[in-house]
């Protein structure tokens, strides 16, 4: 019932904030809410499976590139959302397939470090891109446009954006309670019994990381869309870094985890950085009391009081 109520409540936010002449809030909403897809779906990597992934960002920063590329070389057909996006999420499967593979042989601090490394290759290489911005990134003309909808007008943007992160959450949700999240939870806590068991462990863990890596690439078009802009700081570690900071905040595992610990962070920055700009202190803070505090995250408060 909760969900529904939160549902409803955002559908309603447009309304309210153009009655109070605060829009400026419709697209800060929509900017958690893509963030909240890019936390969950790292939380599906790392609150199901224990694969803790620094490179995560990769799959978000070319999904990204994937709808400015187009917009730029395809004028008018690569405009188009239905083209667009489920390309980037194809190409962010694809990335997270080849990446995935050979990262999924190691474990630990090994496993860490290559992701990391990965995406910091497609980092230099979007930074080589001379013809797309190189380290300045590229701006987008318009946004993608769909059909019967004007994606330029915030409020339009936002419903759409908020019914794709509805779709992600209940994809999240149902992979949690299937036979699927039910083995990745039994690899993470012990790998070798699950093999013994006779589980293909690489495979849900590849299978994992590559839908994980389509959400992230979707996640990345919508937000090359948000800010009319696409940038190699997308694929940067540090973004990958951010996006585990939301996991931890709002809980590993919790389904609601991505979307509580995107709007902490992102509530935060916005409520600190305009008193200092060392605002970063105040996040670690709260970090610090989330980890000691409240271990299953802001999330969990809410699962452990009902």
């Amino acid at each position: 019932m909760a969900p529904l109520t939160a549902f409803v409540l955002a559908m309603a936010l447009p309304a309210v904030a153009s009655a109070f002449g605060q829009d400026f809030y419709v697209g800060f909403a929509s900017r958690i809410l893509i963030m909240a897809m890019l936390a969950t779906s790292l939380n599906l990597l790392v609150g199901l499976g224990g694969m803790v992934s620094l490179g995560h960002a990769a799959f978000f920063g070319a999904g990204a590139y994937v709808v400015g590329i187009l917009a730029t070389e395809w004028r008018g057909v690569g405009n188009y959302a239905l083209l667009a996006w489920p390309l980037a999420m194809a190409l962010s499967a694809a990335l997270a397939l080849i990446i995935g593979a050979i990262s999924l042989r190691t474990r630990g601090v090994y496993f860490i470090m290559i992701t990391l490394a990965f995406a910091q290759m497609l980092f230099y290489v979007a930074l080589s891109l001379k013809a797309y911005g190189g380290d300045d990134g590229m701006s987008l003309s318009q946004r993608s446009s769909l059909p019967g909808l004007d994606l330029a007008i915030d409020s339009h943007f936002y419903y759409v954006v908020l019914a794709l992160s509805a779709a992600v959450f209940m994809l999240y949700q149902r992979l949690c309670a299937a036979r699927f999240g039910r083995v990745l939870l039994g690899i993470k806590d012990n790998e070798a019994r699950m093999e013994s068991l006779g589980y293909p462990v690489y495979r849900y863990k590849l299978a994992a990381f590559v839908i994980a890596g389509a959400v992230a690439g979707l996640a990345g078009a919508l937000m090359a869309n948000q800010n009319s802009y696409v940038s190699p700081n997308m694929m940067h570690w540090e973004q990958s870094g951010v996006a585990l900071v939301m996991v931890i905040l709002g809980g590993l595992g919790n389904i609601w985890g991505g979307l509580a610990g995107a709007a902490a962070f992102l509530i935060i920055e916005e409520a600190l950085s305009a008193f200092t700009k060392h605002w970063a202190i105040g996040v670690g803070a709260i970090l610090l009391a989330v980890v000691f505090f409240a271990p299953r995250g802001i999330a969990g408060l809410w699962t452990a009081k009902r």
